[in-house]
């Protein structure tokens, strides 16, 4: 069901307006210029402002798990607003809402982890992991482990310090210096890893050959000054890059022998992404912080968190006034927030959505195979209901395009002319659709990308 195009572009587009008065994130003038006025969604599907009907290949960005317009998502909200819409929970205040939600995490979350710390997002999650991990080691005597590795694709924020761990460059060179205190190594990207000679010779696999650059990276800058190592379980906005099956095995065994602070940034893959409630449970390991937000309210509200190991909460808990964890946020177990996270949990546990993405992202990635004898389609990956494709100029030796001819965007802006709408990395199409998708809308997502490479890179 699309507007109608007569109601839809009766008033003039509001563009004008919001390039007179709107900063945007990653901010492009030329992208506002041609951006899209989104005015309804309902399901996997939105609606722009001329009335043009769009498949939501991210679900948002990665976040509408449950898909929009979901009505027992407003209601909630509605409910509690009305009741009380916002409350301190800074020490000294609580509310309900937020109690019942770190409940149930819980139950669904890492078994080794019973204490959470809410936040209104991933990055200032990611700051709260990055704080705590440095207040960790200072409680236990050991002040000079303060600094992280992290690794390079990874996608942790913007805020000042969560942009100094991602793994991206292009997110840096506006803003230098960076923090102080991160070190970056090779992603697991098995597309592009490439072996190094010592780890052909010693007979090891790809997986441990990348998990052993951390190892290595600890002993060079010195196990003593190493907090924490960050990482996403599948590398979600830098291509959805899905490590070796031994690599996170690996991780874990070379943090606790080096005393090192494991934090899994599940900001894109927690509840239900990989097909798992969170993206570790699949390798057999728990991180010792674990970082969330977007799917837990589906973005209905804004809403993150932390996971903490129980050794970690009782250090923070076992503290004197002199040595207090002096973190905060204004929204913090926000009350109206927690009881949407509430209903949306809720609604994926009823509706068996969890289970449901995997098995529409083995279809997605069974799909998307068709694509692979392209002669410019470099790799087809994906775990769960997240994928990516990754265009090449030369399949044989994975050279990848000039940026100056802008095959992504090209092929992106083909897919918009089709119907469809994501984000990309570059040459890298990344799709995550909402686990309300219907098989046949997968299918005209692959389709309607096969094309747009097609018209995009035909001839040459």
């Amino acid at each position: 069901m699309s507007i109608p195009k007569s109601a839809a572009t009766a008033a003039p587009s509001v563009l004008p307006r919001d390039r007179a008065r709107l900063i945007h994130s990653l901010h492009s003038r030329l992208e506002q210029d041609r951006a899209r006025v989104w005015v309804r969604g309902e399901g996997p599907l939105l609606w722009d402002e001329a009335g043009k009907e769009f498949l939501d290949a991210l679900a948002g960005l990665w976040n509408v798990v449950v898909g929009h317009g979901r009505r027992e998502l407003a209601g909630a909200a509605a409910k509690q607003m009305e009741t009380l819409a916002y409350a301190s929970s800074y020490s000294g205040s609580t509310n309900r809402p937020a109690i019942e939600l770190a409940e149930r995490l819980v139950q669904i979350g890492y078994a080794g982890m019973d204490r959470y710390y809410f936040t209104s997002g991933g990055a200032e999650a990611n700051e709260v992991a990055f704080k705590t991990a440095r207040y960790y080691w200072k409680q236990h005597g050991k002040p000079d482990k303060w600094r992280v590795i992290a690794r390079n694709w990874g996608y942790h924020g913007t805020t000042l310090a969560t942009m100094s761990a991602t793994g991206i460059p292009s997110y840096w060179p506006a803003f230098e210096p960076r923090t102080p205190g991160f070190v970056h190594i090779e992603s697991p990207y098995p597309y592009r890893f490439v072996m190094p000679a010592s780890a052909a010779t010693a007979r090891r696999t790809p997986g441990e050959a990348a998990a052993d650059l951390l190892e290595e990276a600890i002993l060079r800058e010195g196990a003593d000054s190493i907090a924490a190592f960050i990482g996403e379980p599948v590398q979600g906005a830098g291509g959805v890059i899905v490590p070796p099956d031994d690599y996170w095995p690996r991780i874990r065994q070379i943090c606790d022998r080096h005393q090192v602070l494991l934090i899994a940034d599940e900001v894109i893959t927690g509840f239900g992404r990989t097909g798992d409630w969170f993206g570790l449970t699949r390798y057999g390991i728990e991180p010792d912080i674990v970082t969330f937000a977007k799917a837990i309210t589906s973005g209905y509200m804004p809403l993150g968190g932390v996971g903490l190991r129980r050794d970690i909460a009782e250090t923070i808990d076992t503290a004197d006034d002199s040595h207090k964890w002096m973190h905060a946020y204004t929204y913090s177990g926000h009350p109206t927030a927690c009881a949407v996270a509430l209903a949306n949990l809720a609604i994926l546990e009823r509706e068996a959505l969890i289970p449901r993405a995997a098995e529409l992202g083995r279809h997605l990635l069974a799909q998307l195979q068709s694509l692979a004898s392209h002669p410019h389609v470099g790799e087809v990956r994906g775990q769960g209901l997240m994928c990516a494709v990754e265009l090449v100029a030369h399949k044989p030796s994975k050279q990848p395009f000039d940026p100056i001819e802008w095959i992504g965007p090209r092929v992106h802006t083909e897919t918009q002319e089709r119907g469809m709408f994501t984000r990309l990395r570059g040459d890298v199409y990344n799709l995550a659709p909402c686990f309300v998708t219907e098989p046949r809308q997968i299918d005209q997502m692959v389709n309607i990308l096969g094309d747009s490479i097609e018209a995009v890179l035909s001839g040459r």
